[in-house]
């Protein structure tokens, strides 16, 4: 079967790097929209320089350039964007260019983190998600067809710090548990990500749905992390253990975004949003549809950190 073309928007960004590097390794003829700042970046030059050396075809163009996103589309038969999550109402444009295009066989919005529509915790994080939720209700609108991946956390957030506010190194004295520390929590590479979205392009089985990502060596708990960590080190640390209700007032009480870390832990590992739900009754389980992808585990991230 003939390769999908592929646009990668934001190829330049920690997971678009990764995605265009995918899309080239697997055969996919591969083009990245480039704004003429980035070339005044020395590291996303180098990016660039990297990306077209392996085959990439750059285009210039901006997702505020109604043209230049015109003349990308229309030679292209997929279109990934991988946007930071803020910016997510800056596809707005986007999708006007590829519904009128009528070319495009599958959009791949900036999701890549929690289903907004899973989030139990909506209005506390509304002004988070609100971007996402809005450009789904657009694309579905529209018509356009579409892949939704949701990876829940990138393994480099909140994993290297146990889940600890203001920390960026895991613990080594003592430990806050949140609620009763049950609650489970998915953590993904960024490169598996990567890999996974990739394998999703040409995989009919995804149109119109929504891809989870929830390896069996990713999901764990607080007090299931804690107790890896301890092993991991030789040494037990301190339990401090903060009710729901406390951490619940601490968000109501700092202003956004400073409260966003909290809501992020309030949301993962007291309210459970990354799984307390039935993946097969939703949408599709990218561990299942690609059993050859080989996901790197939490326990092996957090052998880096000891």
């Amino acid at each position: 079967m003939e390769k999908s073309k592929v646009l990668i928007i934001g190829a330049t960004g920690r997971l678009g790097y990764h995605l265009a590097q995918f899309s080239l390794q697997f055969g996919h003829p591969t083009y990245i929209l480039i704004r003429d700042s980035s070339l005044n970046d020395p590291n996303k030059a180098q990016k660039l320089d990297f990306l077209s050396t392996a085959g990439a075809i750059p285009l210039k163009g901006s997702l505020e350039d109604e043209n230049s996103l015109t003349e990308a589309v229309k030679q292209v038969d997929v279109v990934i964007c991988s946007i930071p999550s803020k910016q997510a109402l800056d596809q707005k444009l986007l999708l006007k260019v590829i519904k009128e295009s009528g070319c495009i066989k599958k959009f791949i919005p900036s999701e890549f983190g929690v289903d907004p529509s899973k989030i139990q915790i909506y209005n506390l994080a509304r002004r988070f998600y609100a971007g996402k939720t809005e450009i789904r209700r657009l694309i579905e609108a529209e018509d356009i067809p579409y892949t939704y991946i949701c990876c829940n956390l990138f393994m480099g957030y909140l994993l290297p710090s146990l889940a600890q506010p203001g920390l960026k190194a895991p613990p080594r004295d003592k430990v806050t548990i949140f609620g009763d520390g049950n609650a489970k929590a998915v953590f993904v590479k960024d490169v598996d990500i990567a890999a996974c979205t990739i394998n999703a392009i040409d995989d009919p089985r995804t149109l119109n749905k929504t891809l989870y990502l929830r390896p069996q060596g990713n999901v764990y708990s607080i007090n299931e992390l804690v107790a890896m960590w301890e092993n991991k080190i030789g040494r037990e640390l301190k339990k401090i253990h903060v009710p729901e209700e406390e951490l619940l007032l601490k968000i109501k009480e700092s202003s956004y975004p400073d409260n966003l870390e909290m809501i992020f832990i309030y949301s993962a590992f007291v309210k459970g949003d990354h799984t307390y739900f039935d993946i097969d009754e939703c949408g599709v389980d990218g561990t299942k549809l690609y059993p050859h992808l080989k996901f790197t585990t939490v326990s092996e991230h957090l052998d880096t950190l000891v």
